[in-house]
């Protein structure tokens, strides 16, 4: 129900809400459709403005499709960046997990790179870091 409000009251709804004569909020299948959309849109990343200017060009109407299909681009490409940085990220993650692995299975997990231990900082290979090049 919040979300709902908070989407109420930032006009991101494409039509107005439908109330009773009591007050209550009457939604309708489309609207909950579109809040499908918003939250994905908001989920991915999509700022209030954009989710806006978007929803903006639709109640329009017919004539401006280009300039949402350019919204919509934009924010695909920002998505695409994001997955890029996170499948780098889990990369990353994967890594070290099989190092982790690794020395915890020959009882070698001591050797793993401490820097606020000088001996395994001066010893360590950094592997801990990062992962090695076309891993």
């Amino acid at each position: 129900m919040h979300a709902l409000r908070f989407y109420e009251r930032e006009g991101l709804f494409a039509n107005p809400v439908r109330r009773l004569s009591n007050g209550r909020r009457i939604y309708h299948e489309e609207d909950l459709e579109w809040l499908a959309i918003c939250t994905r849109l908001r989920s991915s990343g999509m700022p209030l403005a954009m989710i806006r200017q978007y929803i903006d060009l639709v109640r329009r109407g017919p004539g401006n499709e280009r300039e949402r299909l350019e919204v919509l681009r934009r924010h695909e490409h920002h998505v695409e960046a994001q997955i890029r940085e996170l499948q780098e990220t889990l990369e990353v993650m994967r890594y070290k997990v099989r190092i982790y692995e690794d020395h915890l299975a020959r009882g070698e997990a001591d050797r793993l790179w401490n820097p606020s231990h000088r001996d395994t900082a001066r010893t360590g290979t950094g592997q801990e870091c990062r992962p090695p090049e076309g891993a």
